[in-house]
């Protein structure tokens, strides 16, 4: 069974930086396909991130417009997690984070597992 667990989340004021962490555990990581995602109160879920398999030992990464140059996707597969690396944050991107995998690249929206979520808060 596949768990994703998420951490690294809280409250930073705006201008700061948070790093989330993903652990993932119950199959193979090196080739899955991982994303972030966020959830604001009252809003649909957003694509935030992914890193994924291209083969030859490379990944792919593909950011939203709204984060691109300030977040930053990585992982270890040596410890099965994925990172997001947050800065200059905003208020506007105070949500619940979540990670989602896929054993297979299905585009930006579609994963086959899903964490629980972490709280990220930013103040003005």
């Amino acid at each position: 069974q596949v768990q994703l667990v998420e951490s690294g989340g809280g409250l930073v004021q705006a201008g700061g930086s948070l790093r989330l962490s993903c652990a993932a555990s119950g199959r193979t990581f090196r080739t899955d396909s991982m994303g972030w995602f966020r959830q604001a109160p009252g809003k649909d879920r957003e694509f935030i991130a992914a890193i994924t398999w291209r083969g030859g030992g490379t990944y792919y990464q593909d950011y939203a417009d709204s984060v691109k140059g300030r977040f930053t996707i990585s992982r270890d597969n040596a410890k099965n997690t994925v990172y997001l690396q947050m800065n200059s944050l905003k208020p506007e991107d105070t949500a619940v984070y979540y990670c989602a995998s896929s054993a297979h690249n299905k585009g930006r929206y579609e994963y086959d597992y899903w964490g629980q979520g972490t709280q990220v808060t930013v103040s003005s």
